[in-house]
């Protein structure tokens, strides 16, 4: 049993329930496309032909292939049928196109009150055993204090504009970070570059507490927070253009994410050869970083001379 926040009447609260791995929407939405295009294709059908055939337009189908819809199952069956596909194969696609169209996560309380942002990570976590992190901007946002977070937030809307509550939104925040809390959390390691914790990202004393969160989070079990420091030399002088964070699940089937935040918008990438690129970019860094002991040793170091 855990606490996570619902969104009642008077505003966020915190409610305790109970939190089992479940599937990543998004996830779910790739693997569901991914398979109904090799499906098509080994049928020898076009996008147009199959949507034809299926009454549909085929900007619908390309919607359902390319993931950029939760699906209806009645839809996806429909498709199934005409592509000949039956037994556990039917159901194991079935099952998959449930789990994709989910809007039953936690989230759901806060109704339009979440980004889509916030969203689509928490989409990510939920299903997620392992989760590794690259930051060389902001500590990451499983790891951020109330106040580090309600910074943040309210320093992005200079850029975008929102009607969203600001407290809503650092409460939303939160409540993604019960994931490390759960029963069963996934494996979480975050390589965070020195300049992060350096840069007044907020004043002085919310940087304070917030280091000294990152050491207290570094003692949980499924925590790791490994530093790296501006003098690391990482191996052939790589230097990596951008923050990421790579998602494994459960099943096996289910594709790898690595997620990109850009100023705008979030790009997700499931394609092994891209995945595999960031796995050994993360494997560079991890190599470069400084061990988790010394990683506390140097944050609480910072939280010295403050």
């Amino acid at each position: 049993m855990i606490h996570t926040v619902v969104y009642g009447a008077s505003g966020p609260v915190l409610k305790a329930t109970a939190m089992s791995l479940g599937h990543s929407p998004i996830v779910r939405r790739r693997r569901l496309g991914a398979e109904l295009r090799r499906l098509r294709e080994a049928a020898g059908l076009t996008g147009d032909q199959l949507a034809s055939q299926l009454g549909w337009s085929p900007s619908k189908l390309s919607r359902i292939e390319n993931a950029r819809v939760r699906p209806d199952v009645g839809d996806v069956m429909d498709l199934l049928d005409v592509l000949g596909v039956s037994g556990p194969q039917w159901e194991t696609l079935i099952a998959v196109a449930r789990d994709a169209a989910n809007t039953r996560g936690w989230w759901r309380a806060y109704g339009d009150s979440i980004s889509q942002r916030e969203r689509g990570y928490a989409e990510l976590e939920i299903g997620a055993i392992e989760i590794r992190e690259y930051q060389q901007t902001l500590v990451p946002g499983l790891l951020q204090t109330h106040e580090y977070a309600g910074v943040r937030i309210r320093s992005g809307r200079i850029l975008a504009p929102s009607d969203l509550n600001p407290e809503t939104a650092v409460a939303v925040r939160r409540a993604r970070q019960e994931i490390l809390l759960r029963d069963e959390p996934p494996a979480y390691e975050a390589i965070i570059c020195e300049s992060v914790l350096r840069r007044p990202a907020a004043p002085p004393d919310v940087m304070t507490d917030q280091i000294r969160h990152l050491i207290k989070m570094s003692e949980r079990p499924n925590v790791t927070v490994r530093v790296l420091p501006l003098h690391a030399a990482i191996e052939n002088f790589y230097i990596p253009v951008n923050s990421f964070s790579v998602y494994r699940f459960a099943d096996p089937a289910d594709p790898e994410i690595v997620a990109l935040e850009t100023v705008t918008s979030d790009l997700h990438f499931g394609d092994e050869e891209d995945v595999s690129r960031y796995r050994l970019v993360f494997e560079k860094l991890r190599a470069a970083a400084l061990p988790p002991e010394d990683s506390v040793t140097f944050l609480t170091t910072l939280t010295e001379k403050q």
